[in-house]
């Protein structure tokens, strides 16, 4: 707004203030930079200058590429050895932030071999045309006591304390959803093995996947050596009507890991404190897990395929 009345002609600050409602000390100093410079574009090269050079940006760049686990201090050292820079941790600290580097703790993904990778492509390839609309996903996952992901917002960070057991208790679940939404969910302590796996299937997959599908419908499961072994084989034969094939390694894949995520944040948030309590809580928001969620999770198997077609078999963002 100022520059239109400057451009309009008019040079006069106190009319200039009057007519824009800006204060009249900062249209004095705009109209001075503008009579110096033409424009109002940050003139630069005030303030301290930086005691990172154009070599220690170089230096620094250098190390992170060699090794992206340096640390702050250990980049000031390399420096002041190296390069006869002496900088102190906040200076380096601040450089990094400056040029866009973020100190981030990495995602965990399985371990991939290129051979994985040409089996996920593959079937990938296989399942493009796939309708998953009738297709039950199963996982089994850990939930545990006194779990701390939950960000909070806070003027102290380093007073921010979440106390934790050195010996948490945890309880194992079994679940599958499809597109209808949830079809069972089990609870159980101690290690699955196959007779056990077999068990569940029988009281929590079968009854509601016939509710929901009849005999129309196929299961999904991970390669698990448990739900692999002969008896369990025997088993989904008999009594499942097809059992599909899944890719090493691809928990990426499968939704019924979103639901986990979800499922585990909304269970922390309720501060369970014993391991009855854990599994009420565990039940009660498996129950209250909405309907479309789900179905909006089943709908992205569609895109993931496409996503790893597009990764050449790579993990994909899921």
């Amino acid at each position: 707004m100022l520059l239109y009345y400057w451009y309009s002609g008019m040079r006069s600050p106190r009319t200039i203030a009057r007519k824009t409602g800006i204060a009249l000390s900062t249209v004095t100093y705009n109209i001075k930079k503008l009579g110096q410079q033409g424009s109002l574009v940050h003139r630069g090269k005030n303030g301290r200058h930086s005691r990172i050079t154009a070599e220690a940006a170089r230096a620094i760049g250098q190390y992170i590429r060699s090794n992206c686990e340096v640390t702050a201090g250990q980049i000031a050292m390399k420096l002041e050895t190296e390069k006869g820079i002496k900088v102190s941790i906040w200076t380096v600290q601040r450089y990094l932030r400056n040029a866009g580097y973020r100190n981030v703790l990495p995602r965990s993904k399985p371990m991939m071999t290129e051979e994985h990778r040409v089996r996920r492509l593959e079937w990938a390839n296989a399942r493009a045309d796939d309708n998953w609309s009738q297709t039950v996903f199963s996982d089994e996952t850990c939930f545990q006591l006194f779990r701390n992901t939950v960000r909070r917002w806070s003027k102290n960070p380093q007073a921010e304390v979440k106390r934790i057991p050195k010996n948490r208790q945890k309880v194992m679940v079994w679940g599958a959803i499809s597109a209808n939404g949830k079809i069972g969910l089990c609870m159980f302590e101690g290690i699955m093995n196959a007779k056990l796996y077999i068990d569940i299937l029988k009281k929590n997959l079968l009854p509601a996947a016939k509710r929901h599908y009849g005999d129309d419908w196929r299961f999904q499961q991970d390669n698990d050596p448990k739900h692999t072994a002969r008896v369990s084989k025997e088993f989904l034969s008999t009594n499942v009507p097809t059992t599909i094939d899944w890719p090493a390694n691809s928990p990426d894949l499968n939704p019924i890991e979103n639901i986990w995520n979800i499922l585990k944040t909304r269970v922390e948030r309720q501060h369970p404190s014993s391991l009855n309590d854990l599994k009420a809580t565990i039940a009660k928001e498996w129950a209250k897990l909405e309907n479309g969620v789900i179905m909006n999770l089943v709908d992205s198997m569609k895109s993931r395929i496409i996503a790893v077609i597009d990764s050449n078999g790579d993990h994909i963002k899921y």
